[in-house]
């Protein structure tokens, strides 16, 4: 009866080839048995009623391994919990996102609109749709360059969370390809929301690169009480002390080949080289700033982020501020 079953249900319902393509009826001590796929819900849903006149529910939703109270349940709230009456909400997240969302984010801005979508569903919405993230496996290029040994400790000591706005500020360099030759981004980043707020590109990668991120800054630096960085040479230098030392900013450390100690600046840019610098091409340093200003603003005010409660680094700063 089984097999009968579910080849009538194999003919009338188009729903079916997908479970039935996936899953054969199989053979257990001279009888046949289903076992089902681990299909969407509301696909097992359709077969059900495509055949309902002729078999009993209850049977088909002991076969397709789904309640008989989950079918009745999400029939009678078929409207509420369609998942392709948001399809264009999923596709308007992804897009607005840059294309660097995944489903975990997406359902946080969904959210925001009182639509309650599930990741299940939100990732089959984005494989329908082939929205796909623009994050792959980061692929480090090594680079030959001097070390700073000054005996300076790691205060810092990989405390990164818990910290007042403008407490510690963290920064690297990093590169980028601008008209076949290589440029220099220098990004400091509040640790406090891990906010950026100071940013700066150049042909050279040198301490004047640091300097400028320095004059970006809109906050009073008085309140910036320690400046944490990897021992790239590029921060070793008298106009960078001078700053630190009339601020009074205590400088800080990462241990000799230990990316772990600066894990804020590295993951920060991890996002950056994905989102702003992977599938980009830059003609000339004029068009990488005007560029890297937009990507700052919408760093700040418009992503979200999991670290934050999915608020923006922006949104954090006030929610926490009142």
């Amino acid at each position: 009866m089984f097999l009968g079953l579910h080849r009538e249900i194999y003919f009338k319902s188009p729903f079916s080839v997908l479970i039935l393509s996936k899953r054969k009826p199989i053979i257990t001590n001279g009888k046949w048995h289903f076992k089902a796929s681990s299909t969407d819900n509301w696909q097992k849903i359709g077969i059900i009623n495509n055949n309902k006149e002729e078999y009993s529910v209850l049977k088909m939703c002991q076969i397709l391994k789904i309640a008989k109270s989950k079918y009745y349940y999400q029939t009678n709230n078929c409207v509420k919990y369609d998942v392709n009456n948001y399809e264009e909400e999923v596709i308007s997240a992804f897009n607005k996102s840059r294309k660097i969302y995944g489903a975990r984010k997406i359902k946080a801005v969904l959210m925001r609109k009182d639509i309650i979508l599930s990741r299940r569903k939100i990732r089959f919405l984005m494989i329908k749709n082939n929205l796909v993230s623009k994050y792959t496996k980061l692929k480090y290029r090594n680079h030959k360059t001097m070390v700073n040994n000054d005996q300076i400790s790691n205060v810092l000591n990989r405390q990164f969370n818990n910290k007042k706005p403008n407490e510690v500020v963290v920064s690297d360099l990093t590169y980028v390809q601008v008209g076949g030759k290589w440029h220099y981004i220098c990004l400091l980043i509040d640790l406090f929301n891990r906010e950026i707020i100071g940013y700066s590109a150049w042909t050279n990668k040198t301490a004047e690169l640091v300097q400028k991120d320095f004059h970006k800054i809109t906050r009073t630096l008085n309140k910036i009480t320690l400046f944490h960085t990897d021992r790239g040479n590029e921060f070793k230098n008298k106009i960078i002390d001078e700053i630190l030392i009339t601020f009074n900013i205590k400088r800080s450390l990462s241990a000799k080949g230990c990316p772990y100690d600066n894990a804020v600046a590295e993951t920060t840019y991890k996002t950056f080289k994905t989102e702003f610098i992977k599938s980009k091409k830059f003609e000339n340093l004029t068009q990488l700033k005007c560029e890297l200003f937009d990507f700052v603003n919408w760093y700040n005010n418009l992503r979200i982020r999991g670290c934050l409660n999915y608020l923006t680094p922006v949104e954090f700063r006030k929610w926490q501020s009142t």
